[in-house]
């Protein structure tokens, strides 16, 4: 992968990545926009994406260091003893939240027209493109980016007139002088992932209803409205008794409603955003839809919530692997650039592959999305009821390994708060945690999402589809894809059709992703090919084959791995993989090579992979 512009090798302290353009160091980004998003609208995003890419790469990222190492801080009472609940940020904070609710508005995206100028709304794909490049500069404000857009999407969906005219349209608001900011405020000291177990009661007054209890967890804790879920008195126990209700930060007279910020957390990550304890004192509140189908409500908003917790994690990986370059890129030691060590080479693209699976994932759960709200689909709900637990799961371990290989290359100082790496690497343990760690997401995956609803034969059915549109694909190899799919969709069936099984449930759900995260590589790769003329998406998707999913032989050495590149469009595509090209038809690919590419049309004929010209190939 090349630099825009590459750093000064100084052979001492190795540059960071100050001044670069996130958005034009990400070609992976602009060919999967290419492949998912129609031309026009990507026409009109493009300059918007470079710009918040430049912002992210410079002005953000000052300010997201800032406004991690200036936490927020709770006042409960003025200097005349008022109880006032008054959160202090520091002014890099704001600037992020005008950026990225103002100049931006990616928390309104999919309800209002005319963001940024585009005459309706972005589907997912687009908005996340956005909140992709956002995270790589600052992930904390990506919650309360989320949560907004959720707290508008529950309340579209689910809220009667009255409550839609009072509070949505200044939910979806970028004049931040009217915005309103949302929240969810859902996890209680039982837990948050027990939530049947909640112990909140909203006692019915009027139109309205009273909350009492305490929410253990609240982040962006002084939003002025917050999506909640209680258990309305004498309602029955269990997930079914709970109903989702708005709450108000202040009342139609403005005073403030009754409930109390107790203390803020001190958090291990995404310090630049308040997470609080919140006490219930009666608090006014308002009922969101069906009192007996809150939670049910609830869940389908966390279809948005774990692909955006994906896009954030996959955000955090780009920025990493940003940083690995830059010093790979900038550094040198024993006499030669660290990217001319084979070794650190290798450790290159082991961070490169589990970044470009979520990328890949990110962008087909986007899809399946939004075809899925449109309501017309029972498939595509099927398939993002199956990828979103899946996409959650794994990108979001992925993205704590990942960010903490990254920081080993710069070494001790990687250590260091100066630079970027160990907030990236605090920050991407959340996502772990948000919507469901890990063992929860693997059993909503393979106990729900496989056991009750049978969603793997829709992604099963998607998988298919995709290997026989990538026509440019060898056979033998989309033949090979087939048979990983079909062995890891059994595993999984196997795995949910026995609780005996429970502790196999993580594994089958890292299978489901990495087959399903190799096909789209492979098929993406055939649609770029298409456009122009390079495969090499194709190559990541049979490392994934033999280095996530196969069992490897640790005492075996690697093979170098090759690509040969078509640079026009419209020829077909090779691969070569070290001594393995029996298992792709040598012949057939070897017929390619000699017959079809001209000598001036392929990159160097062959391309090492994880040889000596690694670091200047354009690899991705």
């Amino acid at each position: 992968m090349a630099l825009t512009t590459a750093p000064t090798v100084t052979g001492a302290i190795a540059p960071d990545t100050t001044g670069l353009n996130f958005f034009r160091a990400d070609p992976p980004l602009m060919d999967l926009l290419r492949t998912h998003l129609p031309q026009d609208m990507l026409a009109h995003i493009e300059p918007h994406l470079d710009r918040l890419g430049a912002l992210a790469g410079d002005h953000l990222d000052n300010c997201a260091r800032l406004a991690d190492r200036h936490p927020p801080i709770l006042h409960a009472r003025d200097r005349f003893g008022n109880d006032v609940q008054h959160i202090e940020y520091h002014p890099a904070y704001r600037e992020l939240e005008r950026v990225g609710f103002g100049e931006f508005g990616i928390h309104a995206m999919s309800h209002r027209k005319g963001i940024l100028g585009w005459a309706g709304t972005y589907p997912a794909a687009a908005k996340h493109a956005f909140t992709y490049l956002f995270n790589q500069a600052e992930f904390g404000m990506g919650c309360p980016l989320n949560v907004t857009d959720g707290a508008a999407m529950l309340l579209s969906r689910y809220g009667d007139e009255a409550l839609k005219a009072k509070y949505l349209d200044r939910l979806t608001e970028t004049d931040m002088s009217r915005l309103t900011q949302g929240a969810q405020f859902m996890t209680e000291k039982e837990g948050g992932s027990d939530v049947g177990s909640l112990m909140t009661i909203a006692k019915p007054e009027g139109d309205h209803w009273r909350l009492y209890g305490d929410k253990w967890f609240c982040s962006n804790a002084d939003a002025e409205i917050a999506m909640l879920l209680a258990r309305p008195e004498g309602a029955v126990g269990g997930t079914r008794g709970v109903g989702l209700f708005l709450m108000p930060r202040r009342l139609d007279d403005g005073t403030a409603n009754s409930y109390r910020i107790v203390r803020l957390k001190d958090k291990l990550g995404t310090r630049s955003m308040a997470s609080g304890e919140i006490k219930l004192e009666g608090a006014v509140a308002y009922a969101v839809g069906r009192l007996d189908r809150g939670f049910v409500q609830m869940a389908e908003m966390v279809n948005w919530s774990r692909l955006s917790n994906g896009v954030k994690s996959t955000a955090l990986m780009r920025r990493a692997l940003h940083d690995a370059l830059t010093v790979a890129h900038g550094r040198r030691a024993f006499g030669r650039r660290i990217i001319e060590l084979p070794l650190a080479r290798r450790q290159l693209l082991k961070l490169i592959l589990p970044l470009e699976q979520a990328l890949s994932m990110c962008f087909i759960t986007a899809d399946a999305l939004d075809r899925a709200e449109l309501g017309s689909s029972q498939e595509a709900a099927a398939l993002v009821r199956m990828l979103t637990p899946v996409l959650k799961y794994r990108s979001t371990r992925d993205a704590r390994k990942m960010t903490g290989d990254a920081l080993e290359f710069r070494g001790g100082i990687g250590y260091v708060e100066e630079f970027a790496c160990a907030r990236l690497l605090r920050d991407a343990h959340l996502g772990s945690i948000w919507e469901g760690t890990g063992n929860i997401v693997a059993l909503d995956a393979l106990t729900r999402a496989v056991g009750r609803h049978s969603a793997e034969a829709a992604l099963a059915a998607d998988l298919a589809a995709r290997l026989d549109e990538s026509g440019a694909v060898p056979v033998a190899f989309r033949d090979r894809l087939r048979r990983n799919v079909d062995a890891a969709i059994g595993f999984a069936q196997r795995v949910a059709r026995d609780a005996a099984n429970e502790a196999d449930a993580r594994r089958a759900t890292s299978a489901l992703y990495h087959v399903a995260s190799a096909v789209y590589l492979a098929w993406e790769a055939d649609r770029i090919h298409q456009h122009r003329g390079d495969a090499r998406r194709l190559l990541l998707a049979r490392l994934v084959l033999d280095h996530r999913l196969a069992a490897p032989d640790r005492l075996a050495a690697d093979h170098r791995i090759a690509v040969v590149v078509a640079r026009r469009p419209g020829r077909e595509i090779a691969f070569l993989v070290g001594e393995r090209l029996e298992q792709l038809h040598r012949e057939a690919v070897l017929e390619i090579v000699q017959h079809i590419f001209a000598r001036g049309d392929i990159d160097r004929d062959v391309v090492p992979f994880v040889g000596r010209d690694f670091g200047e190939a354009a690899f991705l």
